[in-house]
């Protein structure tokens, strides 16, 4: 085959810009470094016809305000799930059903922005049962049932300027993190946006999971200092009952930001203690809040939402609940937070910042004991750094974002701005190998991963800019995904795959996990639906003034009644359709010609 032209990048981010060249080729200098495509490549990702993929993944849609869910190692496309967004396909967001779902204390907010899919887990693995995520800019999380695919509840978070550092999960799913990306005033008051250092504070909201059915809950949030927070990872085995948030703009500024709350060396990790958390609030220490939101419930036995209004949160001050919260020390403008499986590392991946800092556990809790503190911010101390630091990777890369793990003890690391993955030992820091990215990779993602017990095998690679990867289709093209094999000694480039919005973070699971539990249909005599159709006999046409109900029923792509008569200009007509179908995998359609969303 004959070799592609070489190519040069300039490419800049956050302050930085950075030459690379990238070789493009199919030689085998490029097979032997993971740059290209190995020879059994095809093979590898070759799943014949009527035979599952190994893994799910769900991507994160982005823009779109939807997760989309495909198969590894195929990468072929298994269904889009709305959360956040209209889906006609579906129905959701039209039907009245659904409506509900996508209800804020703003009103009906048909869109959001869709980042950070985390699975349920069980003793720090996945489990299989939920995948939630968060609504970035009106904020909010989601959660999708597992045995069905479908959005089953929303949960809008108060006193939360965006909502990115979201939605990670305690090793048992008892919380749900979910912090503030811009801090804002609490309780929300009319200031002027000049004294940000006096009036904003930062909100990080716990919400409780609960262990049986799912449903959430804000359980309490605790009120930090003035930063924007980024990202969050909760602890593992011997970390558990912590979980820790990255934060930046550590220097209060409130107007361009990507210049202004970049000049300290360093910014600040907080680790909030949310066992200790809980011995406040049994103790009385909550204080309420007035607070405006909105909790929606999807309801399978009546195949139907509904909202309802919330007015007051529970809030924790650090400065009056000693032990709360510590903030570490981080270079620079810290990016992701990420806890190895052990629970004894949290790696601190600074975008502007030459290395990768990974901060100790146990070296944490030691500073503690011996009050290592070196001052503090808004009430809340602040650790040394020399005295929290477990390690340093060396100069990997250029652009570190987000860190993924195995079960062998090595760390992957996604850098934005030289466009690769980097894998590294954990104890040693040394650097195990690297692969080129096409192009400008922003998360990365290990299946089980972010878990205490990683499933490896694979990492994806959900980059932010694709150009020539793919058939042009005008100024706007795919995103691209990239598989890559990881359980030998060198990564392995073996798949591209495109994807729908613009993904963040995905997760990935193996498939026995959820195949079992997948529903198949639902079963007739266990609809409390109130305008279920029971049978064809049922179907009937009910006028109530100007309301006309029509109870309709559907099976084998016929619809019972057919015919209807006797509306009249300026009723509002409502069709009620039961699909009685009692087989699996026949879905039906209905539509009225010129019907809108109102």
């Amino acid at each position: 085959m004959k070799n592609l032209p070489n190519r040069f990048y300039l490419i800049a981010a956050a302050g930085l810009a950075v030459a690379f060249l990238t070789l493009s080729g199919c030689g085998k200098n490029n097979q032997q470094t993971g740059g290209a495509l190995g020879g059994d490549a095809a093979s590898q990702v070759y799943v014949a016809p009527g035979q599952y993929d190994e893994f799910y993944a769900f991507l994160s849609g982005g823009f779109s305000g939807q997760i989309s869910v495909y198969g590894l190692p195929s990468g072929r496309m298994l269904k889009v799930i709305p959360v956040f967004s209209v889906d006609a396909e579906k129905g959701y967001g039209f039907n009245e059903e659904t409506k509900p779902l996508l209800m804020t204390s703003h009103g009906y907010i048909p869109w959001d922005d869709a980042h950070h899919p985390n699975l349920s887990q069980t003793n720090g693995e996945t489990d299989g049962r939920w995948i939630f995520i968060n609504g970035n800019n009106t904020p909010r999380v989601a959660r999708i049932d597992l045995t069905t695919f479908e959005t089953v509840e929303t949960l809008e978070i108060p006193n939360s300027g965006g909502n990115h550092s979201s939605p990670y999960l305690t090793q048992n799913t008892e919380y749900l993190m979910a912090g503030t990306r811009f801090s804002v005033p609490i309780p929300q008051k009319d200031v002027a946006i000049s004294s940000y250092a006096e009036n904003f504070k930062g909100a990080l909201s716990f919400i409780k999971v609960d262990k049986e059915t799912g449903h959430m809950n804000v359980e309490f949030q605790v009120l930090m200092p003035g930063l924007d927070f980024d990202l969050a990872s909760c602890g593992k085995n011997q970390s558990h009952g912590w979980s820790f948030f990255s934060s930046y703009n550590s220097e209060g500024k409130n107007s361009l930001l990507e210049v202004n709350a970049s000049q300290n060396d360093k910014d600040f990790v907080a680790a909030i203690n949310w066992k200790k958390a809980e011995e406040y609030l049994k103790a009385g220490k909550g204080k309420d809040f007035p607070a405006n939101y909105m909790h929606n419930v999807y309801d399978d036995a009546t195949h139907s939402a509904t909202s309802t209004p919330m007015k007051t949160v529970k809030v924790l001050i650090p400065s009056e609940c000693p032990g709360l919260v510590y903030l570490l020390p981080t270079p620079k403008s810290p990016h992701g937070v990420d806890v190895d499986p052990t629970g004894e590392f949290i790696v601190c991946s600074g975008k502007l910042s030459a290395d990768i800092t990974v901060h100790s556990f146990p070296k944490m809790l030691k500073a503690i004991d011996e009050k290592a503190f070196d001052g503090e911010v808004g009430g809340v101390p602040v650790l040394k750094f020399e005295s929290v630091m477990g390690g340093t990777v060396k100069e990997p890369g250029l652009g570190p974002l987000h860190t993924e793990f195995d079960a062998k003890g090595n760390a992957y690391t996604s850098f934005f701005i030289s466009s690769e993955i980097v894998k590294w030992k954990l104890g040693t820091w040394e650097v195990l190998d690297r692969v080129p990215t096409y192009y400008s990779i922003g998360h990365l993602m290990v299946p089980g991963g972010n878990s205490a017990k990683p499933e490896g095998k694979y990492v994806v690679a959900l980059n932010k800019i694709t150009k020539d990867r793919y058939l042009p289709t005008g100024p706007e093209v795919t995103q691209s995904a990239q598989l890559y094999r990881i359980d030998g000694d060198k990564m392995q480039l073996l798949l591209d795959f495109p994807t729908i919005g613009e993904p963040h973070y995905a997760q990935g699971i193996s498939a026995d996990r959820i195949v079992p539990k997948s529903k198949q249909f639902f079963k007739l005599g266990e609809n409390k639906h109130p305008y279920f159709t029971p049978s064809e006999k049922d179907t009937r046409v009910v006028r109530e003034g100007n309301n006309v109900h029509v109870y309709m029923t559907t099976i084998r792509s016929h619809f019972a009644p057919d015919n209807i008569e006797g509306f009249k200009v300026g009723d509002k007509v409502y069709f009620h359709v039961t699909n009685l179908e009692q087989d699996f995998d026949v879905p039906h359609g209905f539509a009225v010609m010129g019907a809108t969303n109102g």
